[in-house]
């Protein structure tokens, strides 16, 4: 069922049901934790051998000064995969066995998690820096590295046979009568309630309740600014910097997928490319073409421009590979005065490109586009 003004799917049916989600979820779960505490990948360079972890590289990062950098990928890569899997576990769990708790505001929870658990982001991460390490040595992957293979592909599982209609539906407070005209929309779980209710609680979810985002055209133009700003010393400034013999070689962005291209390892020079430097520059182009057709309160282009956005929101986690490829490179060459990785500068502003583009997309409601028109659906 898809919407008649936008295309937008509304419904979607899925196989498998509950369980099957729930079952490649724990799956997820079960196999995360020997990828979190078993080695992922070792390195054997100058007769000396150098394994990382899955939290190895917030370590190495926290140690070199980056506090803030070492935060995020912890975030990103760690903490926030587990702690949307075991929500996830639970509200299916506790869905299948028809239980009577307040699941609604978990599985919201949990669907505002999914965006910032990157466990397969980390894992495309972990592909580029093991084509960086062979230049150094020889690497081998561990038992952690196979979970972690694994473990990603049961969350992409879990995510296509989601059918969050069919747990929201199983959820209490499903339908409220209407008795006003006017209604809103949670932006949530989609329940449709009286427009007297704005500003309370959902009683599915527990959102609060607005017509539209608060602020959100100021807000996004404020995070867009923000982004602009700091895309130039993302890009400009070195992210690491590769100590060799005594010699210093500072590397960008741009110089990486260089050295990708050099190595003729074309499609991952491509997937660099793409995640690191062309998808925020879209993100922050196409936001800002958002924001002046929306306060020019302009007609055109309006599916296209709905559109954009839904691509824009969907593709902006993936410039977090080259966050997660420093920090491998960071925790694993450390061989003293003969080689080393260093994290520079550049990673900081890039890390903050990232946070800021996500959450200006987050921010923008893609409604108030169509809020100059009434054409009835």
């Amino acid at each position: 069922m898809e919407c008649t003004r936008c295309g937008n799917t509304l419904g979607r049916s899925v196989t498998g049901g509950i369980e099957t989600s729930l079952a490649f979820s724990a799956s997820a779960l079960v196999l995360l934790l020997p990828a979190a505490l078993a080695p992922l990948m070792s390195l054997v360079s100058f007769g000396t051998q150098r394994r990382s972890w899955l939290p190895s590289g917030v370590e190495a990062l926290w140690r070199d000064g980056f506090q803030s950098l070492a935060s995020l990928v912890g975030l990103f890569s760690v903490v926030l995969p587990f702690l949307y899997l075991i929500l996830m576990v639970g509200v299916l769990g506790g869905v299948r066995q028809g239980s009577t708790a307040p699941l609604g505001r978990l599985f919201r929870w949990a669907g505002e998690l999914r965006p910032w658990a990157m466990i397969e982001v980390y894992l495309v991460g972990c592909c580029i820096a093991y084509t960086r390490l062979e230049d150094v040595g020889t690497v081998h992957i561990n038992l952690g590295g196979w979970c972690l293979m694994a473990a990603t592909f049961a969350v992409l599982l879990a995510t296509v046979t989601l059918d969050q209609g069919a747990v929201w539906d199983a959820l209490p407070n499903r339908v409220e009568p209407l008795r006003a005209r006017r209604t809103l929309t949670c932006l949530s779980c989609g329940l449709l309630l009286d427009v007297e209710r704005e500003r309370s609680r959902c009683p599915r979810c527990g959102a609060r309740l607005h017509h539209r985002k608060p602020a959100t055209l100021q807000r996004t133009l404020a995070l867009v600014i923000a982004g602009f700003l700091l895309y130039l010393p993302a890009n400009l400034l070195p992210v690491l910097s590769i100590e060799r013999f005594g010699r210093t070689r500072p590397n960008t962005i741009l110089s990486g997928v260089r050295e990708l291209i050099t190595s003729g390892l074309w499609p991952l020079a491509v997937l660099v490319f793409t995640a690191s430097i062309v998808v925020p520059l879209m993100k922050l182009f196409g936001l800002s073409f958002m924001l002046v057709l929306t306060h020019r309160r302009s007609r055109r282009w309006l599916v296209g421009r709905t559109n954009l956005y839904r691509f824009i929101d969907f593709i902006g986690r993936w410039s977090s590979i080259d966050l997660f490829m420093i920090s491998i490179l960071v925790a694993v060459v450390q061989f003293g005065n003969l080689t080393r990785v260093r994290p520079e500068s550049g990673a900081v502003a890039f890390g903050a490109v990232v946070v800021v583009t996500m959450l200006a997309s987050r921010c923008f409601d893609p409604r108030v586009m169509w809020d100059v028109t009434d054409t009835a659906a």
